[in-house]
């Protein structure tokens, strides 16, 4: 009855009625020129009047209109979590959340490649030459870097973890973390024969990535001793989040002023960070120590800022290649380091030691809220300090 009145608001309840009986359209009612609800019990009432003319719009809906918007809305509603193929065929997660934000978690390297707000913004860069084609690590959105970051050790830089294929965790142990009215998924790694050759000691890697309902993308790792040998084992770890910004030189971080840094520029020689806070004229790599749990990463220019919550990573390594450096990677534009900034919540310093049966735990959670530190209206404290 609703349909037939809005194809011709001018019938009678009793034709509308007939109208509805002889059709084979089935639609509910979510249309987008429907009468509102006081039009349409005014249409029952025999009330209703031009007067309210603002309750529909005047075009009339054909069948394969209607048809084709009904369509349209349900392909929309998708489920809050898919698997499916991504780029060259490679599995990945997708976590959407109803108000439209997204993540993509690619099970090569359990790597977060994609983090999208509710206006279907990308927060998250990832190189445009990026290759997806294992044994190659993806260049860009949240690499893992275990058992070892960058070259801080003997094995291959970052670590073997995220040129690793991850399972989906069917049955993951609780986590103490409020899970509720949130999106996630949990991933698993675990040492293969090869990898047990180069660093000889089994482990169980468990992740969740969580999308919650505003939107913040959250990151907790759970490392566990599994040795049977009674050996320990030490690892170095970073979530190595690629930001995408608007224009690295209008970029300012926030939380890191006087703490003391290792520069790899510099052959890891111990500074203090000078000044109110760290912006970018030249390439950044540094290794920022005993840092806060907040970190704020201020966009002027998109008038964006990037909050991190981090617990279980001391450290925090800042990186931007610049001009030169990103000429010379094959897997990066030449001028994408304008448009991205690495600000990774790491344990570097200090190595994490496992017994058997020991388990470590590294939480990131990120968020994007609006900012207007052009304008003075934004105070970084107030950002750092709030909840």
């Amino acid at each position: 009855v609703w349909v037939a009145l809005n194809r011709n608001p001018t019938l009678s309840l009793k034709k509308a009625k007939e109208r509805k009986r002889n059709t084979k359209l089935k639609l509910p009612l979510r249309l987008h020129n429907c009468f509102t609800k006081q039009g349409f019990e005014e249409k029952l009432r025999g009330t209703y009047s031009k007067t309210h003319a603002e309750c529909f719009f005047e075009e009339s809906i054909s069948s394969a209109e209607a048809t084709a918007t009904v369509a349209a809305e349900a392909a929309s509603e998708k489920a809050p979590m898919e698997i499916c193929k991504g780029i060259n065929g490679l599995e990945k997660v997708i976590l959407r959340d109803v108000r439209g934000s997204s993540v993509e978690i690619y099970l090569y390297g359990a790597q977060v490649t994609s983090w999208k707000n509710e206006h279907r913004e990308e927060l998250l860069f990832v190189s445009s030459k990026a290759i997806f084609k294992p044994p190659k690590p993806i260049r860009g959105g949240i690499p893992i870097c275990f058992p070892q970051f960058s070259n801080h050790g003997s094995l291959e830089a970052h670590g073997f973890a995220r040129n690793r294929f991850w399972s989906i965790d069917p049955s993951p142990p609780p986590f103490p973390t409020n899970s509720s009215n949130k999106t996630f998924v949990d991933l698993i790694l675990k040492p293969t024969e090869e990898d047990m050759k180069i660093w000889p000691h089994s482990f169980e890697f468990r992740l969740r990535v969580t999308l919650g309902p505003a939107g913040d993308l959250m990151l907790t790792s759970r490392i566990r001793n599994t040795n049977t040998d009674g050996k320990p084992f030490s690892f170095t770890f970073a979530y190595h989040t690629y930001f995408s910004v608007s224009d690295i030189s209008e970029v300012r971080v926030e939380g890191l002023e006087t703490l003391d840094y290792l520069d790899n520029l510099q052959n890891k020689q111990r500074f203090t960070e000078q000044g109110d806070a760290i912006t970018f004229e030249s390439e950044v790599d540094k290794i920022y120590l005993s840092t806060p749990t907040k970190i704020a990463i201020l966009d002027h220019e998109k008038k964006r800022t990037f909050v991190i919550r981090k617990d279980g990573l001391p450290d925090a390594v800042v990186w931007n290649p610049w001009d030169k450096k990103a000429k010379a990677m094959a897997d990066f534009g030449d001028d994408e380091y304008k448009h991205m900034l690495c600000v990774e919540a790491a344990a570097v310093e200090k190595p994490i030691t496992l017994k058997p049966g020991e388990e470590w735990r590294g939480r990131q959670e990120l968020s994007a809220v609006p900012s207007s530190y052009c304008s003075g209206q934004l105070d970084p404290q107030r950002v750092l300090q709030g909840s």
